[in-house]
C-alpha cells in the first residue's frame, strides 16, 4: 500500500459561519456535526469514529487536557452523546467546558492505478460550540487533491480521481448548510478555493513547488 504523507499544516481549509443556522451550544453543534458527517461519509471521505476536544475554564484558559471519545457506542446524532461528552469532563476541573471539537475518522482515496485505499484523517471536521454562534471547518492535509505532490511532481491521475470527489462533497455541504464556504488562508502547503484546492503555477520544467522539506 502506498504511503500517503500528511502535512503538519492544512493544504486547504473551508469555513462556514453558521450564526443563523441554529442556536449555539453543545447539542446543536453535535447535531450539526452529525449532518456534516453524513455528507462526508456518503462521499467516502470521512466515516466518523471519535471526537477529540480540549477542556477550557472560563477566565483561565485551556487546562491542557484533551479527551478522545469513541463513537462506537454512541454515534453522532445520538441524543445521549452530549451527556457522554459532559461526563468525560476532568474531575480536577469541574467547571471546564469545550469550545470546539474535531470529528475524526477514515476516508478513501484513490491512487494513480484506480485502487482505493483507506486513510485515517483523510479530512478533518471541526465544529465550534462557542456562545457567539455555530461555525464549522473542513480541512485537508494531503497532496492528492492538487496537481502536484509535495515534491512538486505532477500526478494528474491522482488528482483526477480525488479532487472531483472533494468538490462534490463541498457542494453538498454548502447545500446542507445553506451557504458556500469561506476559503481559509494560504499555508506553505496550499490554498483553498470555493470548490477545491487552488492550482499552483508550474516552473519552467513543469513542476510545482517542492515543500517536502516542511513535512
Amino acid at each position: 500500500m502506498p504511503t500517503l504523507p500528511r502535512a503538519p499544516r492544512e493544504c486547504a481549509a473551508w469555513f462556514w459561519d453558521l450564526y443563523d443556522f441554529d442556536a449555539p451550544g453543545l447539542e446543536s453543534a453535535l447535531s450539526l456535526a452529525a449532518r456534516l458527517g453524513e455528507v462526508l461519509d456518503r462521499h467516502a471521505l470521512l466515516a466518523p469514529v471519535r471526537l477529540e476536544y480540549v477542556w477550557t475554564v472560563e477566565g483561565v484558559g485551556a487546562t491542557g487536557i484533551t479527551t478522545t471519545l469513541d463513537l462506537a457506542r454512541t454515534p453522532l446524532g445520538d441524543q445521549a452523546l452530549p451527556d457522554r461528552v459532559r461526563g468525560s469532563r476532568p474531575a480536577a476541573h469541574p467547571t471546564a467546558e469545550i469550545t470546539d471539537f474535531t470529528v475524526l475518522g477514515s476516508g478513501t482515496w484513490i491512487d494513480a492505478e484506480d485502487r482505493p485505499h483507506t486513510e485515517y484523517r483523510l479530512v478533518d471536521v471541526s465544529v465550534s460550540t462557542a456562545p457567539i454562534g455555530l461555525s464549522a471547518e473542513l480541512s485537508v492535509h494531503h497532496d492528492i487533491w492538487g496537481r502536484y505532490d509535495f515534491w512538486g511532481r505532477p500526478h494528474p491521475e491522482v488528482q483526477q480521481r480525488n479532487a472531483p470527489r472533494l468538490a462534490s462533497a463541498l457542494r453538498d455541504l454548502s447545500a446542507v448548510l445553506g451557504a458556500p464556504p469561506g476559503p481559509g488562508e494560504r499555508t506553505y502547503f496550499g490554498m483553498a478555493t470555493v470548490d477545491g484546492v487552488a492550482e499552483l503555477e508550474a516552473d519552467e520544467n513543469g513542476r510545482g513547488p517542492d515543500v517536502s522539506g516542511w513535512l
